[in-house]
């Protein structure tokens, strides 16, 4: 289960621009790595100092630099001084806790999204903020430094020049990540829905406790993936519309065909989420209606032995001229006369269909 709340307190005080990190803590350096590319060469590497990337800035090909880990504030320094960020962008890329937003600030556009998929070996969800620095000729990634993504079917397109990626320019490439972001929110609506069928049969055959927590763990993962996707809209619907002459207009329907696919992830979300209030409210009225069968049973039984109750209390006082206690078959008339009277009650709540 992710966290979905990240303790800003560092920050009080502090002047804008002050590069703090908010987040999970790590240890460990971040990695960074490189890709170069046009329609004709290819060039991969791993970076052991940011000061290698400045003499790719420049350059009339697309290059791809890609962040994880910003936890190093005096790498993303560096970094942000060599490709001349404004002090508040770097100041977001470092705080984790960012909503998805787009800011167009002339010479390159800051983006932000939240990248969620799940696990491999067990059924939790892993959540990370991706800042996107679109330039002229340069893409900067910023990731929180936890290990997989889902941008490897991009990284093996580049390498293997297949489709599109090698022949257009860093628009197309920032166009291919928020697709790829977005196509991971429909594996996890798949497993979300999967997960709602199961509780929906578990809820008509025998609902438990369990159960109820099940559903509340999907309504938090529901409201965590509708924060991240419904700003997610508004970003692609900016570019969309977007004057920067750093976006091509042959772009655009490719735009488009990412913000249909946000829109139809927010339809199904919200589908979802009336699915589960409306699974809430009948394992509220099963439990509801399991607590009245076990009254209703306990009621028979406690009506059965009143009259059972008050004759056996009849019999049990002590008057000394009582002529049925001389009654040689006494005993067995009264225990005939429980089990009648049983008997009786018996056949007339059945006949009324009580139970």
């Amino acid at each position: 289960m992710p966290k979905y709340y990240k303790r800003r307190s560092k920050k009080m005080g502090l002047p804008p621009g002050s590069l703090v990190h908010i987040g999970q803590p790590k240890s460990g350096r971040a990695s960074v790595s490189l890709m170069d590319y046009d329609e004709k060469h290819f060039q991969e590497k791993t970076i052991d100092n940011v000061d290698e990337c400045i003499p790719f800035k420049d350059k009339p090909s697309v290059t791809w630099i890609n962040v994880d880990g910003v936890h190093e504030v005096d790498m993303l320094d560096r970094l942000g001084r060599a490709y001349g960020l404004h002090p508040l962008v770097l100041e977001d890329i470092a705080n984790t806790d960012q909503r998805p937003k787009m800011d167009d600030l002339g010479d390159y556009i800051y983006l932000v999204a939240k990248m969620i998929y799940a696990k491999e070996k067990d059924d939790g969800l892993v959540t990370e903020q991706v800042s996107l620095v679109l330039g002229a000729n340069y893409v900067l990634s910023f990731q929180e430094g936890i290990e997989g993504d889902v941008f490897n079917p991009i990284r093996e397109r580049i390498r293997t020049d297949k489709g599109q990626i090698r022949k257009r320019g860093t628009d197309y490439l920032v166009y291919s990540l928020l697709d790829a972001v977005v196509d991971s929110y429909f594996a996890i609506l798949e497993r979300m829905g999967e997960k709602i069928e199961s509780l929906e049969a578990e809820l008509v055959s025998h609902p438990t406790p369990r159960t109820l927590h099940a559903l509340q763990d999907l309504k938090k993962e529901m409201v965590f993936l509708r924060k991240s996707v419904w700003p997610l809209r508004e970003v692609i619907s900016g570019l969309e519309r977007a004057q920067s002459p750093l976006i091509r207009p042959s772009t655009f329907v490719y735009l488009r065909d990412v913000y249909d696919h946000s829109i139809q992830v927010i339809d199904t979300l919200e589908t979802f989420r009336d699915m589960l209030s409306g699974m809430l409210d009948i394992y509220l009225s099963s439990m509801s209606n399991r607590i009245n069968s076990v009254m209703k049973v306990l009621t028979i039984i406690a009506t059965i032995f009143m009259p059972l109750t008050f004759i056996a209390g009849v019999y049990g006082m002590n008057f000394k001229h009582m002529p049925e206690l001389e009654w040689r078959r006494g005993y067995p008339l009264v225990m005939g006369l429980m089990a009648l009277v049983g008997l009786s009650m018996l056949g007339y709540f059945k006949h009324k269909r009580w139970f």
